[in-house]
């Protein structure tokens, strides 16, 4: 019996949309295509993923609700500024990320140390970058943008777009920039250890006119990040407004060569995340064993475009006997 049919009998069944593999650390990750036989050119590639140390403090920040109201978005509102190159410098647009210690968090590393996270990160974003620059792409809608989700809060979606953001910045001819869009529970700026800082609130309510003001150089040479912002009592709503879609638009049309990381709400309970779906041409679905329901994950794909590449992630997998059960699997629609 594979790995992954062990896994799905864990899961009480198999998914009928694919078998994710799985692995048996507390972040462990799996990654599997959506199966969608009347899609051309649909994917249905997965790859498994077992970081060697744990990381049970990654926890979603619960983020309180102010009061302040938020401007209305008009059609001119919504014209994206986006000049990067044309900004002068700001004291706050570097940010500093403790490298090191994320290694020590059991993170992807950067240096030359090899670990079985940067193995098993690197088959999943090969996978995603072959989505986004090959054959593929012609057929997907933003094929450069990802939405990293899951059905449930607190299935390890942002740990798995951290990691795929840092493996992502180790290539030599791409650029990756991670998005904090779960504005109302933010992680990545907790993650990373960068601090509060305006984001992506700020440009979406007017407050920050240009876009490039909100995107910060990090000392990871290919890696940059818009943070999620200040709370906001209207957050997901403005997700969902015409300025951020045409911010997502600008994303995937101005620099090519650039992947763009979304960690995105969870799909179920919050609608926004399936509006942000249809901007993005990828998707990575994180599933944490034991707990994600095999119903709600369907249901939660269902939200999804049929266009969309989708892929698993099968998360803290605490079996030893399947350290080593990743690769890519097929299978057909269902």
């Amino acid at each position: 019996m594979s790995s992954i049919e062990k896994a799905m009998q864990r899961q009480g069944e198999k998914a009928k949309f694919g078998q994710p593999t799985t692995t048996n650390d507390t972040e462990n990750q799996a990654v599997e295509a959506k199966p969608d036989a009347d899609v051309a050119g649909a994917t249905t590639d997965s790859v498994a993923a077992n970081p060697e140390v744990s990381n049970e403090e990654m926890l979603s920040q619960d983020v309180s609700n102010p009061s302040a109201t938020v401007p209305e978005v008009s059609s001119q509102d919504a014209t994206v500024v986006f000049s990067e190159e044309a900004q002068p410098a700001q004291q706050n647009k570097d940010l500093f990320i403790d490298i090191e210690g994320l290694e020590a968090k059991g993170f992807v590393a950067l240096s030359r140390k090899r670990t079985l996270i940067n193995e098993e990160f690197r088959s999943i974003k090969r996978k995603v970058l072959n989505n986004a620059f090959g054959g593929l792409a012609k057929t997907l809608n933003h094929s450069n943008l990802v939405l990293v989700s899951s059905s449930r809060p607190n299935e390890g979606k942002t740990f798995t777009a951290v990691n795929l953001a840092l493996s992502i910045a180790l290539e030599q001819d791409k650029t990756v920039l991670l998005v904090d869009a779960d504005v109302l529970k933010p992680s990545v700026s907790k993650t990373l250890e960068i601090g509060a800082n305006v984001g992506l609130i700020e440009y979406l309510t007017g407050e920050e006119e240009n876009v490039s003001s909100v995107i910060y150089h990090t000392n990871i040479e290919n890696l940059k990040v818009i943070p999620a912002g200040l709370p906001h009592h209207l957050s997901n709503e403005l997700l969902s407004s015409d300025k951020m879609l045409k911010l997502c638009q600008e994303f995937a049309n101005r620099y090519p060569d650039r992947i763009v990381v979304f960690d995105c709400p969870p799909l179920l309970g919050v609608n926004e995340t399936a509006l942000m779906a249809e901007q993005c041409g990828q998707g990575v679905i994180v599933v944490e064993e034991f707990k994600s329901k095999v119903s709600e994950v369907k249901q939660a794909v269902d939200l999804l475009p049929e266009s969309m590449a989708v892929g698993f992630v099968l998360n803290k997998v605490t079996d030893p006997s399947e350290t080593q059960g990743y690769g890519y699997y097929y299978g057909t629609g269902a």
